[in-house]
Protein backbone atom coordinates (compact mmCIF):
# COMPACT_ATOMS: atom_id res chain seq x y z
CA UNK A 1 0.00 0.00 0.00
CA UNK A 2 1.50 3.76 -0.92
CA UNK A 3 1.91 5.33 2.11
CA UNK A 4 0.28 8.56 -0.09
CA UNK A 5 -3.50 8.79 -0.96
CA UNK A 6 -4.13 11.07 -3.59
CA UNK A 7 -7.84 12.41 -3.66
CA UNK A 8 -8.17 12.41 -7.66
CA UNK A 9 -6.05 9.84 -9.78
CA UNK A 10 -6.36 11.03 -13.60
CA UNK A 11 -4.86 8.36 -16.22
CA UNK A 12 -4.15 10.42 -19.27
CA UNK A 13 -2.10 13.75 -19.45
CA UNK A 14 -3.69 15.14 -22.54
CA UNK A 15 -5.68 18.20 -23.08
CA UNK A 16 -8.55 16.53 -20.76
CA UNK A 17 -6.34 15.42 -18.45
CA UNK A 18 -4.80 18.69 -17.79
CA UNK A 19 -7.67 20.49 -17.84
CA UNK A 20 -9.38 18.71 -15.07
CA UNK A 21 -6.49 18.69 -13.12
CA UNK A 22 -6.31 22.53 -13.33
CA UNK A 23 -10.34 22.60 -12.43
CA UNK A 24 -9.20 20.11 -9.29
CA UNK A 25 -6.67 21.89 -8.14
CA UNK A 26 -8.91 25.33 -7.64
CA UNK A 27 -10.49 23.81 -4.73
CA UNK A 28 -7.31 22.54 -3.24
CA UNK A 29 -7.56 18.93 -4.40
CA UNK A 30 -4.66 16.58 -4.17
CA UNK A 31 -4.45 15.18 -7.23
CA UNK A 32 -1.87 12.95 -9.69
CA UNK A 33 -1.70 12.78 -13.33
CA UNK A 34 -0.60 9.71 -14.78
CA UNK A 35 1.09 10.00 -18.36
CA UNK A 36 1.71 6.70 -20.32
CA UNK A 37 4.95 8.29 -22.56
CA UNK A 38 7.53 9.86 -21.48
CA UNK A 39 7.78 12.84 -23.29
CA UNK A 40 5.19 14.60 -25.38
CA UNK A 41 4.13 13.89 -28.73
CA UNK A 42 5.31 15.50 -31.43
CA UNK A 43 2.21 15.30 -33.92
CA UNK A 44 -0.65 17.90 -33.77
CA UNK A 45 -3.38 15.62 -34.33
CA UNK A 46 -5.75 18.72 -33.47
CA UNK A 47 -5.19 22.42 -34.85
CA UNK A 48 -7.71 24.98 -33.72
CA UNK A 49 -10.05 25.78 -30.34
CA UNK A 50 -13.64 26.28 -30.91
CA UNK A 51 -15.43 29.22 -29.33
CA UNK A 52 -17.16 27.51 -25.98
CA UNK A 53 -13.52 26.29 -25.67
CA UNK A 54 -11.66 29.98 -25.83
CA UNK A 55 -14.50 31.19 -23.62
CA UNK A 56 -13.01 28.76 -21.32
CA UNK A 57 -9.55 29.36 -21.54
CA UNK A 58 -10.98 33.22 -21.09
CA UNK A 59 -12.63 32.19 -17.67
CA UNK A 60 -10.07 30.63 -16.30
CA UNK A 61 -7.25 33.58 -17.10
CA UNK A 62 -5.35 31.79 -19.77
CA UNK A 63 -6.66 33.18 -23.34
CA UNK A 64 -3.61 35.37 -23.35
CA UNK A 65 -1.38 32.72 -23.52
CA UNK A 66 -2.99 30.94 -26.11
CA UNK A 67 -4.08 34.06 -28.30
CA UNK A 68 -0.03 34.78 -28.40
CA UNK A 69 1.06 31.64 -29.91
CA UNK A 70 -2.02 30.79 -32.11
CA UNK A 71 -4.16 32.59 -35.13
CA UNK A 72 -7.85 33.90 -35.42
CA UNK A 73 -9.97 32.77 -38.48
CA UNK A 74 -13.06 34.59 -38.33
CA UNK A 75 -15.48 31.99 -38.64
CA UNK A 76 -16.64 29.44 -35.71
CA UNK A 77 -16.98 26.11 -37.32
CA UNK A 78 -16.73 24.41 -40.47
CA UNK A 79 -19.43 21.83 -41.58
CA UNK A 80 -17.78 19.09 -43.72
CA UNK A 81 -15.46 21.89 -45.25
CA UNK A 82 -18.33 23.51 -46.78
CA UNK A 83 -17.34 27.19 -47.35
CA UNK A 84 -20.75 29.33 -45.71
CA UNK A 85 -21.32 32.78 -45.22
CA UNK A 86 -20.47 33.61 -41.29
CA UNK A 87 -23.38 34.39 -39.25
CA UNK A 88 -23.87 37.33 -38.08
CA UNK A 89 -23.85 38.62 -34.69
CA UNK A 90 -22.80 35.05 -32.97
CA UNK A 91 -23.90 35.23 -29.26
CA UNK A 92 -20.18 35.15 -27.78
CA UNK A 93 -17.46 37.68 -27.36
CA UNK A 94 -15.16 35.36 -28.88
CA UNK A 95 -17.25 34.60 -32.18
CA UNK A 96 -13.51 33.21 -34.14
CA UNK A 97 -11.60 30.03 -34.32
CA UNK A 98 -8.35 29.81 -32.86
CA UNK A 99 -5.60 28.01 -34.97
CA UNK A 100 -3.13 26.44 -32.83
CA UNK A 101 -1.32 23.00 -32.69
CA UNK A 102 -2.55 20.43 -30.08
CA UNK A 103 1.31 19.86 -29.24
CA UNK A 104 1.11 23.91 -28.08
CA UNK A 105 -2.23 23.46 -26.26
CA UNK A 106 -1.43 20.45 -24.64
CA UNK A 107 1.96 21.93 -23.34
CA UNK A 108 0.36 25.10 -22.36
CA UNK A 109 -2.94 22.95 -20.35
CA UNK A 110 0.00 21.30 -18.64
CA UNK A 111 1.95 23.94 -17.23
CA UNK A 112 -1.26 25.71 -15.66
CA UNK A 113 -1.75 22.67 -14.52
CA UNK A 114 1.11 22.09 -12.51
CA UNK A 115 1.75 25.76 -11.48
CA UNK A 116 -1.76 25.30 -9.54
CA UNK A 117 -0.22 22.42 -8.04
CA UNK A 118 -1.30 18.79 -9.81
CA UNK A 119 1.67 16.58 -9.58
CA UNK A 120 2.25 15.11 -13.12
CA UNK A 121 4.21 11.78 -13.68
CA UNK A 122 5.12 10.91 -17.08
CA UNK A 123 6.37 7.00 -18.17
CA UNK A 124 4.00 5.80 -15.78
CA UNK A 125 1.67 3.44 -17.31
CA UNK A 126 -1.56 1.94 -15.49
CA UNK A 127 -1.89 -1.59 -15.61
CA UNK A 128 -5.39 -2.05 -13.37
CA UNK A 129 -7.04 -0.80 -10.41
CA UNK A 130 -9.75 -2.08 -7.85
CA UNK A 131 -12.16 -0.11 -6.03
CA UNK A 132 -13.59 -0.22 -2.87
CA UNK A 133 -16.31 1.80 -0.37
CA UNK A 134 -13.43 4.24 0.72
CA UNK A 135 -11.30 4.97 -2.61
CA UNK A 136 -9.52 3.29 -5.43
CA UNK A 137 -5.92 0.97 -5.80
CA UNK A 138 -4.20 1.81 -8.97
CA UNK A 139 -1.17 -0.13 -10.14
CA UNK A 140 1.26 0.60 -12.53
CA UNK A 141 3.02 -1.69 -15.36
CA UNK A 142 6.37 -0.68 -13.04
CA UNK A 143 4.78 -2.93 -9.98
CA UNK A 144 3.68 0.68 -8.15
CA UNK A 145 0.53 0.72 -6.22
CA UNK A 146 -1.20 4.12 -5.96
CA UNK A 147 -3.84 4.96 -3.62
CA UNK A 148 -6.89 7.56 -4.40
CA UNK A 149 -10.05 8.26 -3.37
CA UNK A 150 -11.41 8.78 -6.89
CA UNK A 151 -9.95 7.92 -10.07
CA UNK A 152 -10.63 9.48 -13.47
CA UNK A 153 -10.23 8.14 -17.45
CA UNK A 154 -8.89 10.05 -19.36
CA UNK A 155 -6.71 7.53 -21.51
CA UNK A 156 -8.05 8.14 -24.77
CA UNK A 157 -10.51 5.69 -27.10
CA UNK A 158 -8.42 2.35 -26.29
CA UNK A 159 -9.11 3.51 -22.62
CA UNK A 160 -7.94 0.73 -20.68
CA UNK A 161 -9.92 2.39 -17.25
CA UNK A 162 -13.07 1.83 -19.42
CA UNK A 163 -12.32 -1.57 -20.66
CA UNK A 164 -11.43 -2.65 -16.90
CA UNK A 165 -15.28 -1.29 -15.98
CA UNK A 166 -16.80 -3.20 -18.60
CA UNK A 167 -18.38 -0.30 -19.59
CA UNK A 168 -19.73 -0.78 -23.50
CA UNK A 169 -18.59 1.24 -25.93
CA UNK A 170 -21.57 1.11 -28.01
CA UNK A 171 -21.50 2.42 -32.10
CA UNK A 172 -20.01 1.88 -35.39
CA UNK A 173 -16.32 0.27 -36.14
CA UNK A 174 -13.89 1.47 -38.51
CA UNK A 175 -14.51 1.27 -41.66
CA UNK A 176 -12.22 4.01 -43.25
CA UNK A 177 -8.73 4.85 -42.03
CA UNK A 178 -6.26 7.94 -42.96
CA UNK A 179 -2.43 8.24 -42.09
CA UNK A 180 -1.54 11.58 -41.26
CA UNK A 181 1.98 12.69 -41.04
CA UNK A 182 4.61 15.79 -40.05
CA UNK A 183 7.05 15.46 -43.28
CA UNK A 184 9.78 17.27 -44.81
CA UNK A 185 9.46 17.94 -48.83
CA UNK A 186 10.90 18.28 -51.82
CA UNK A 187 8.12 19.63 -53.83
CA UNK A 188 7.87 23.72 -53.68
CA UNK A 189 4.66 25.26 -52.34
CA UNK A 190 3.03 26.22 -55.34
CA UNK A 191 3.10 22.69 -56.84
CA UNK A 192 1.72 21.30 -53.37
CA UNK A 193 -0.82 23.82 -53.20
CA UNK A 194 -2.18 22.88 -57.25
CA UNK A 195 -2.15 19.57 -56.52
CA UNK A 196 -3.55 19.28 -53.25
CA UNK A 197 -6.70 21.92 -55.02
CA UNK A 198 -6.56 19.10 -57.45
CA UNK A 199 -7.36 16.27 -55.57
CA UNK A 200 -9.99 17.61 -52.97
CA UNK A 201 -12.03 18.10 -56.25
CA UNK A 202 -12.97 14.56 -55.76
CA UNK A 203 -11.19 13.30 -52.81
CA UNK A 204 -12.35 15.40 -49.48
CA UNK A 205 -10.43 13.20 -47.07
CA UNK A 206 -6.96 14.22 -48.73
CA UNK A 207 -5.16 17.36 -47.85
CA UNK A 208 -0.99 18.72 -47.56
CA UNK A 209 -0.12 21.73 -46.44
CA UNK A 210 2.22 23.74 -44.33
CA UNK A 211 2.86 22.81 -40.54
CA UNK A 212 5.22 24.46 -37.82
CA UNK A 213 8.66 24.29 -38.16
CA UNK A 214 9.00 24.57 -41.94
CA UNK A 215 7.14 20.92 -42.16
CA UNK A 216 3.98 20.23 -44.04
CA UNK A 217 1.25 18.22 -43.10
CA UNK A 218 -0.45 15.45 -44.92
CA UNK A 219 -3.70 13.26 -44.55
CA UNK A 220 -4.60 10.58 -47.02
CA UNK A 221 -6.38 7.51 -47.12
CA UNK A 222 -5.10 4.51 -46.49
CA UNK A 223 -5.49 1.38 -48.41
CA UNK A 224 -7.44 -0.53 -45.70
CA UNK A 225 -7.63 -0.47 -41.39
CA UNK A 226 -5.11 -1.81 -39.47
CA UNK A 227 -5.62 -4.15 -36.91
CA UNK A 228 -3.61 -2.25 -34.46
CA UNK A 229 -3.75 1.40 -35.02
CA UNK A 230 -1.99 1.68 -32.07
CA UNK A 231 1.32 0.95 -34.47
CA UNK A 232 2.20 3.84 -36.76
CA UNK A 233 2.34 3.70 -40.83
CA UNK A 234 5.94 3.27 -42.37
CA UNK A 235 7.12 6.23 -44.60
CA UNK A 236 7.08 4.35 -47.12
CA UNK A 237 3.74 3.21 -46.36
CA UNK A 238 3.13 6.64 -46.38
CA UNK A 239 4.44 7.54 -49.88
CA UNK A 240 2.59 5.15 -51.47
CA UNK A 241 -0.64 6.68 -50.76
CA UNK A 242 0.03 10.31 -51.36
CA UNK A 243 1.02 8.77 -54.69
CA UNK A 244 -2.06 6.24 -55.30
CA UNK A 245 -4.09 9.83 -54.72
CA UNK A 246 -1.68 12.62 -55.84
CA UNK A 247 0.38 10.89 -58.08
CA UNK A 248 3.24 12.27 -56.35
CA UNK A 249 4.72 11.83 -52.71
CA UNK A 250 5.89 15.84 -53.10
CA UNK A 251 9.39 14.48 -52.04
CA UNK A 252 8.32 13.91 -48.66
CA UNK A 253 11.37 12.34 -46.33
CA UNK A 254 12.68 12.80 -42.42
CA UNK A 255 9.16 12.39 -40.86
CA UNK A 256 8.86 14.49 -37.20
CA UNK A 257 5.37 12.04 -36.62
CA UNK A 258 3.38 9.53 -38.53
CA UNK A 259 0.02 8.79 -37.33
CA UNK A 260 -3.15 6.69 -38.02
CA UNK A 261 -6.99 7.55 -37.24
CA UNK A 262 -10.22 6.10 -38.42
CA UNK A 263 -13.94 6.68 -38.75
CA UNK A 264 -14.99 4.67 -35.36
CA UNK A 265 -18.01 6.67 -33.97
CA UNK A 266 -18.48 5.48 -30.48
CA UNK A 267 -20.10 6.67 -26.96
CA UNK A 268 -19.64 5.11 -23.58
CA UNK A 269 -22.94 3.55 -22.09
CA UNK A 270 -22.29 5.44 -18.98
CA UNK A 271 -19.72 7.86 -17.63
CA UNK A 272 -19.17 6.75 -13.96
CA UNK A 273 -18.93 3.08 -12.14
CA UNK A 274 -18.59 4.11 -8.25
CA UNK A 275 -15.38 5.76 -7.78
CA UNK A 276 -14.35 5.71 -11.36
CA UNK A 277 -15.11 8.40 -14.02
CA UNK A 278 -14.42 8.84 -17.54
CA UNK A 279 -13.73 12.04 -19.75
CA UNK A 280 -12.63 12.98 -23.23
CA UNK A 281 -11.94 10.43 -25.78
CA UNK A 282 -12.51 7.54 -22.93
CA UNK A 283 -16.04 8.26 -23.15
CA UNK A 284 -16.62 9.01 -26.55
CA UNK A 285 -14.45 8.92 -30.01
CA UNK A 286 -15.83 10.07 -33.48
CA UNK A 287 -14.20 11.01 -36.89
CA UNK A 288 -12.35 14.53 -36.78
CA UNK A 289 -14.94 16.25 -38.97
CA UNK A 290 -15.68 19.50 -37.34
CA UNK A 291 -12.75 19.27 -35.25
CA UNK A 292 -14.71 18.73 -32.06
CA UNK A 293 -12.88 16.14 -30.23
CA UNK A 294 -10.24 18.25 -28.65
CA UNK A 295 -13.00 20.44 -27.78
CA UNK A 296 -15.36 18.17 -26.13
CA UNK A 297 -12.91 16.83 -23.87
CA UNK A 298 -11.92 19.97 -22.37
CA UNK A 299 -15.62 21.38 -22.02
CA UNK A 300 -15.90 17.41 -20.37
CA UNK A 301 -13.10 18.47 -17.55
CA UNK A 302 -14.43 22.26 -17.19
CA UNK A 303 -18.02 20.27 -16.27
CA UNK A 304 -16.75 17.50 -13.73
CA UNK A 305 -14.33 19.52 -12.34
CA UNK A 306 -16.29 21.31 -9.85
CA UNK A 307 -18.29 18.79 -8.95
CA UNK A 308 -15.83 16.05 -8.29
CA UNK A 309 -14.24 19.13 -5.85
CA UNK A 310 -17.48 19.55 -4.33
CA UNK A 311 -17.83 15.42 -3.51
CA UNK A 312 -14.19 15.47 -2.23
CA UNK A 313 -14.78 18.55 -0.06
CA UNK A 314 -18.15 17.21 1.18
CA UNK A 315 -20.45 20.07 0.74
CA UNK A 316 -21.85 18.58 -2.82
CA UNK A 317 -25.63 17.98 -3.05
CA UNK A 318 -26.99 14.75 -3.59
CA UNK A 319 -27.15 13.68 -7.23
CA UNK A 320 -24.00 16.58 -8.20
CA UNK A 321 -21.92 14.30 -9.74
CA UNK A 322 -23.94 12.38 -11.16
CA UNK A 323 -25.45 15.33 -13.21
CA UNK A 324 -21.72 15.34 -15.27
CA UNK A 325 -22.92 12.38 -17.06
CA UNK A 326 -26.46 13.85 -17.72
CA UNK A 327 -25.48 16.48 -19.10
CA UNK A 328 -22.15 15.60 -21.01
CA UNK A 329 -23.45 12.64 -22.75
CA UNK A 330 -26.46 13.88 -24.48
CA UNK A 331 -23.59 16.62 -25.77
CA UNK A 332 -21.40 14.26 -27.01
CA UNK A 333 -24.31 12.27 -28.55
CA UNK A 334 -24.93 15.18 -30.34
CA UNK A 335 -21.31 15.41 -31.32
CA UNK A 336 -21.43 12.03 -33.09
CA UNK A 337 -24.56 12.83 -34.84
CA UNK A 338 -22.56 15.55 -36.53
CA UNK A 339 -19.56 13.89 -37.39
CA UNK A 340 -21.51 10.96 -38.69
CA UNK A 341 -23.43 13.38 -40.91
CA UNK A 342 -20.00 14.93 -42.09
CA UNK A 343 -18.71 11.68 -43.24
CA UNK A 344 -21.77 10.98 -45.17
CA UNK A 345 -21.61 14.84 -47.01
CA UNK A 346 -17.59 14.14 -47.53
CA UNK A 347 -18.23 10.80 -49.90
CA UNK A 348 -17.86 11.13 -52.96
CA UNK A 349 -20.30 9.37 -54.65
CA UNK A 350 -23.18 10.87 -56.56
CA UNK A 351 -25.51 10.84 -53.89
CA UNK A 352 -23.86 12.45 -51.40
CA UNK A 353 -22.14 15.16 -52.96
CA UNK A 354 -26.17 15.54 -54.34
CA UNK A 355 -26.64 16.29 -50.51
CA UNK A 356 -23.41 18.15 -50.14
CA UNK A 357 -25.00 20.75 -53.22
CA UNK A 358 -28.32 21.16 -51.02
CA UNK A 359 -26.54 21.60 -47.50
CA UNK A 360 -24.10 23.93 -49.63
CA UNK A 361 -27.67 26.10 -50.67
CA UNK A 362 -28.89 25.94 -47.40
CA UNK A 363 -25.94 26.93 -45.28
CA UNK A 364 -26.23 30.26 -47.24
CA UNK A 365 -29.04 31.70 -44.63
CA UNK A 366 -28.19 33.26 -41.91
CA UNK A 367 -30.23 30.87 -39.33
CA UNK A 368 -29.26 27.65 -41.13
CA UNK A 369 -25.37 28.63 -40.52
CA UNK A 370 -26.19 30.26 -37.53
CA UNK A 371 -27.46 26.93 -36.25
CA UNK A 372 -24.38 24.38 -37.61
CA UNK A 373 -22.10 27.36 -35.75
CA UNK A 374 -23.66 27.04 -32.51
CA UNK A 375 -23.59 23.58 -32.27
CA UNK A 376 -20.22 23.05 -33.82
CA UNK A 377 -18.76 25.45 -31.71
CA UNK A 378 -20.70 24.54 -28.00
CA UNK A 379 -22.35 27.77 -27.91
CA UNK A 380 -25.47 26.34 -28.03
CA UNK A 381 -25.47 23.81 -25.55
CA UNK A 382 -27.99 24.33 -23.07
CA UNK A 383 -28.50 21.88 -20.14
CA UNK A 384 -31.59 20.64 -19.01
CA UNK A 385 -31.58 22.62 -15.80
CA UNK A 386 -35.45 23.10 -15.27
CA UNK A 387 -36.48 27.07 -14.71
CA UNK A 388 -39.05 29.84 -16.44
CA UNK A 389 -36.08 31.64 -17.88
CA UNK A 390 -34.89 30.85 -21.40
CA UNK A 391 -31.22 31.98 -20.16
CA UNK A 392 -31.30 28.53 -17.18
CA UNK A 393 -28.69 26.26 -19.06
CA UNK A 394 -27.43 28.17 -21.13
CA UNK A 395 -23.74 29.49 -20.49
CA UNK A 396 -23.62 33.48 -20.90
CA UNK A 397 -21.37 35.02 -22.79
CA UNK A 398 -18.73 37.60 -21.61
CA UNK A 399 -20.75 40.66 -20.17
CA UNK A 400 -18.64 44.27 -19.21
CA UNK A 401 -19.65 45.24 -15.91
CA UNK A 402 -19.17 48.29 -13.67
CA UNK A 403 -15.38 47.71 -12.80
CA UNK A 404 -14.84 44.81 -14.29
CA UNK A 405 -15.76 42.00 -16.78
CA UNK A 406 -17.77 38.57 -16.45
CA UNK A 407 -15.32 36.19 -16.94
CA UNK A 408 -12.75 38.12 -15.13
CA UNK A 409 -15.16 37.14 -11.76
CA UNK A 410 -15.15 33.40 -12.94
CA UNK A 411 -11.20 32.68 -12.75
CA UNK A 412 -11.19 31.20 -8.92
CA UNK A 413 -13.88 28.29 -10.03
CA UNK A 414 -16.56 29.86 -7.86
CA UNK A 415 -20.09 30.48 -8.27
CA UNK A 416 -21.27 33.81 -9.14
CA UNK A 417 -24.66 35.82 -8.18
CA UNK A 418 -24.66 38.32 -10.38
CA UNK A 419 -27.33 40.84 -8.83
CA UNK A 420 -28.84 43.88 -11.11
CA UNK A 421 -31.62 44.76 -7.76
CA UNK A 422 -28.93 44.87 -5.31
CA UNK A 423 -31.02 43.13 -2.77
CA UNK A 424 -30.50 39.58 -2.64
CA UNK A 425 -27.81 37.79 -0.75
CA UNK A 426 -25.59 34.19 -1.40
CA UNK A 427 -23.70 35.44 2.05
CA UNK A 428 -24.23 32.13 3.68
CA UNK A 429 -22.96 30.57 0.60
CA UNK A 430 -19.51 32.82 0.93
CA UNK A 431 -16.28 30.18 0.07
CA UNK A 432 -18.76 28.76 -2.94
CA UNK A 433 -20.33 31.87 -4.48
CA UNK A 434 -19.14 35.34 -4.84
CA UNK A 435 -21.84 38.20 -5.29
CA UNK A 436 -21.47 40.84 -7.30
CA UNK A 437 -23.90 43.70 -8.15
CA UNK A 438 -24.19 46.18 -10.94
CA UNK A 439 -27.34 47.19 -11.45
CA UNK A 440 -26.03 48.79 -15.16
CA UNK A 441 -25.24 44.65 -16.24
CA UNK A 442 -26.56 44.29 -19.41
CA UNK A 443 -28.28 40.98 -18.77
CA UNK A 444 -31.97 39.93 -19.95
CA UNK A 445 -32.54 39.03 -16.15
CA UNK A 446 -32.96 40.82 -12.84
CA UNK A 447 -30.37 38.57 -11.30
CA UNK A 448 -28.27 35.05 -12.57
CA UNK A 449 -27.28 32.44 -10.44
CA UNK A 450 -23.84 31.27 -12.39
CA UNK A 451 -22.58 27.92 -11.98
CA UNK A 452 -18.53 27.48 -11.77
CA UNK A 453 -18.76 26.07 -15.51
CA UNK A 454 -20.65 29.27 -16.34
CA UNK A 455 -23.64 28.06 -16.84
CA UNK A 456 -26.98 29.62 -15.49
CA UNK A 457 -28.63 27.91 -12.64
CA UNK A 458 -31.14 30.15 -12.12
CA UNK A 459 -32.21 33.81 -13.30
CA UNK A 460 -34.84 36.08 -11.44
CA UNK A 461 -35.23 37.88 -8.68
CA UNK A 462 -37.03 36.22 -5.25
CA UNK A 463 -34.34 35.54 -2.46
CA UNK A 464 -36.32 32.21 -1.39
CA UNK A 465 -36.28 30.93 -4.74
CA UNK A 466 -32.64 32.13 -5.18
CA UNK A 467 -31.65 30.07 -2.25
CA UNK A 468 -33.34 27.17 -3.30
CA UNK A 469 -30.91 26.83 -6.59
CA UNK A 470 -28.12 27.56 -4.57
CA UNK A 471 -29.11 24.67 -2.04
CA UNK A 472 -29.52 22.30 -5.32
CA UNK A 473 -26.40 23.47 -6.61
CA UNK A 474 -23.79 24.46 -3.74
CA UNK A 475 -25.51 22.48 -0.96
CA UNK A 476 -26.70 23.37 2.72
CA UNK A 477 -25.68 27.26 3.90
CA UNK A 478 -22.89 27.24 5.83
Amino acid sequence: MASQVFDVIISGGGPTGSMLAAELRLHDVDVLVLERDERPSPLARSLGLHARSIEILDQRGLLDRFLELGTRYPQVGTFAGIAAPHPVDLDSAHAYILGIPQTITDRLLEEHAVELGAQLRRGAEVAGFEQDDDGVSVDLVDGTRLRSRWLVGCDGGRSLVRRQLGIAFAGEAATTEWLLGEVEVTASADDIAAISAEVRKTHRGFGIGPAAGGLYRAVVPAATVAEDRSVPPTMDEFRARLRAYAGTDFGAHAPRALSRFTDATRLAERYRSGRVLLAGDAAHVHPPLGGQGLNLGIQDAFNLGWKLAAELDGWAPDGLLDTYESERRPVADDVLTLTRAQSVLIAPEPGPQAVRRLFTELMGFDDVSRYLAERISGTGIRYELGGGSELVGKRLRDLPLTDSRLYERLRDGRGLLLDRTASLSAEEWAGRVDAVVDPGAPLDARAVLLRPDGYVAWAGDDQHDLENHLTRWFGRPQ
